[in-house]
């Protein structure tokens, strides 16, 4: 499953202010907590888990100086050019309008 978009970090660290931005108008403040809750708790899992993954490649391999490898837009691994950035930008606008579209239509 490849859900997370090939990006630099700043963007993506945006593109989930954009979505919590959108929310927030669409939901009252119990929502807003009971979703916010929801969506911390999912994140310490995955933050759990990928650590401990993390942790059991480097013991694996005895490599733990490649901590850039694999991170999209970082200096040191230039792998993403600008209009691969403005086309992933272009598919998340285009993915958060139609999940408006859609919570508007659900109300």
């Amino acid at each position: 499953m490849n859900l997370i978009p090939n990006i630099p970090p700043k963007v993506f660290t945006l593109s989930s202010v954009v979505v919590g931005f959108l929310l927030i108008d669409d939901l009252n403040a119990n929502e807003q907590n009971a979703l916010g809750n929801w969506l911390m708790l999912v994140a310490q899992l995955l933050c759990t888990n990928a650590a401990y993954l993390q942790l059991q490649q480097e013991r694996a391999t005895g490599n733990s100086n490649n901590v850039t490898n694999g991170i999209p837009g970082h200096p040191d691994n230039n792998r993403n050019s600008t209009e691969d950035t403005i086309n992933m930008l272009e598919k998340m606008v285009k993915a958060l309008q139609k999940e408006v579209g859609d919570l508007k239509k659900s109300l």
